[in-house]
Parts: C-alpha cells; structure tokens; sequence
C-alpha cells in the first residue's frame, strides 16, 4: 500500500472512528448490504470490505463502553437497585 493510501486510510478510519454508535450501525449495515448485492469491483468490493471491519470495530468498542458503564451504575448503586427489585416483586403478587 502506498503513503498515500495509507494517509486516506488513517483518515477514513479516523473519520468512521467519530460516528455515534447508532451511526456506524447504520453505515454497517448499509455497507453490508452493497457488499452482499454483488457485481462491486474488486477494488470497491475490497474498500467497503475495509470500511466494514473499521464500522464493526467502532460499534463494538461503543457497546464495550456501555457495557462497563452499566457494569460500574450497577456496583456502585447496587443497593438501591436491590431495593427497586424487592418492589417490583411485592408488586407483582
């Protein structure tokens, strides 16, 4: 890969990188679907390929994020959510 196509890659992934979760979602599935229609050159084949590695990455690492954010509410408030549980189970009976 040359230099320059290594700068517009680093850009483009620096670019796709910045896109809220839902964004990338949207871009990756639109990307999958060129991809799964058929008849791309190779070379654009190839790049939408690269561009959806780069998307799937980004969504990943914001459900990551999420994830041990919900992790870190949850031990930090876990006493209080104990006691929305026990409520919500008297309730119910």
């Amino acid at each position: 890969m040359s230099e320059v196509n290594a700068n517009e890659q680093d850009k483009r992934e620096q670019t796709l990188g910045e896109l809220t979760f839902e964004q990338a979602q949207k871009r990756l599935d639109e990307t999958v679907q060129k991809l799964e229609s058929g008849g791309l050159p190779l070379e654009e084949a190839t790049r939408l390929y690269e561009e959806g590695i780069t998307l799937a990455k980004t969504c990943n690492e914001a459900l990551t994020s999420a994830e041990l954010r919900i992790s870190r509410i949850r031990t930090e408030h876990g006493e209080q959510m104990r006691f929305i549980g026990e409520e919500s189970e008297t309730y119910e009976a």
